[in-house]
């Protein structure tokens, strides 16, 4: 399994993580973890609200039955979503950790994510809660989900702890952060700024970027991989598949992890064989040639 250096700190963690949003849905959540264990895949990824919460007590309850050292797992969740609306209070970020870690069982969790932008976020609350819980030994890293540059460096602006990572939806049809790097100076759709760079930003202030939903187009709208409605695409990842040995889906993940940002894929599935797949294909290094011509193939135009 690849390993990238998990934002600025002296972790190497794998580069697929293994998203537990379905967990609920699995037929033997223990097996799902053992499989992604055994494939080199270490890295889970939670939230308070998956499942209402149960997805957490799921995976809790079924890591016990795996028997895996805990210490050799990387587990992390999120927080700040709420019935109607986005809470960053250190009321509700201490709470939400604590709801979790009983959930799962656990003393602590390696990391914890902001899940979406509160406009109503007082940066000094947020170092509160964060201090709270470095200091009791809750949780050892920090980052956020789904925002941009200036969201990010006003959290800075009093958080002491590093923001590891940032998640955001990527994959080869949400490859916005990538087009407007590529149609810089023109005028069409693609080059429209709406995220602030934070390709880039990214980049230069070494958070790891974690991709959600690759395999999805729209907002949930279903996914591409097979899809008759993008069978230009489906014939590149075809063509691909064969030529480095993978499935459609593990090119896919490989094509994500080719960028030199050195990002994580977050995969979804509950399926042994699908996380079989997406872990083989994660020592993929596609070519130069390649991922563009496969970035073609999904309806990008280079100028």
């Amino acid at each position: 399994m690849k390993k990238i250096q998990f934002g600025t700190s002296d972790i190497q963690a794998a580069a697929v993580i293994l998203g537990c949003m379905r967990l609920i849905n699995a037929e033997n959540p223990a097996k799902i973890i053992e499989t992604a264990v055994e494939n080199g895949i270490n890295f889970f990824d939670h939230a308070d609200i998956y499942g209402g919460g149960e997805c957490e007590t799921i995976f809790g309850q079924a890591l016990k039955e795996t028997g895996i050292n805990r210490e050799e797992l990387f587990i992390q969740t999120k927080c700040g979503i709420r019935k109607g609306f986005f809470d960053f209070s250190k009321e509700h970020i201490v709470a939400s950790v604590e709801g979790s870690l009983q959930r799962l069982g656990l003393d602590y969790v390696d990391a914890l994510l902001l899940h979406r932008p509160d406009t109503l976020v007082e940066p000094e609350e947020v170092a509160a809660a964060f201090d709270q819980l470095e200091t009791q030994g809750k949780v050892k890293y920090f980052g956020v989900s789904n925002q941009k540059p200036m969201q990010i460096e006003l959290l800075k602006k009093t958080v002491k702890q590093p923001l590891m990572a940032n998640q955001l939806q990527f994959g080869l049809k949400h490859t916005g952060m990538i087009d407007q790097g590529i149609h810089v100076n023109m005028t069409d759709e693609a080059s429209a700024e709406r995220d602030g760079s934070v390709l880039d930003y990214s980049r230069l202030n070494q958070m790891t970027i974690q991709a959600w939903s690759p395999y999805q187009y729209g907002f949930f709208e279903g996914v591409f991989i097979g899809n008759e409605k993008f069978p230009e695409l489906n014939a590149a990842l075809d063509k691909f598949a064969e030529k480095y040995n993978c499935t459609q889906t593990g090119l896919a993940s490989a094509w994500i992890l080719r960028h030199p940002a050195n990002m994580q894929v977050i995969a979804g599935t509950m399926n042994k064989t699908r996380i079989k797949e997406i872990a083989a294909a994660a020592d993929i290094v596609l070519s130069r040639e390649d991922w563009y011509e496969i970035y073609r193939a999904a309806g990008n135009i280079l100028p």
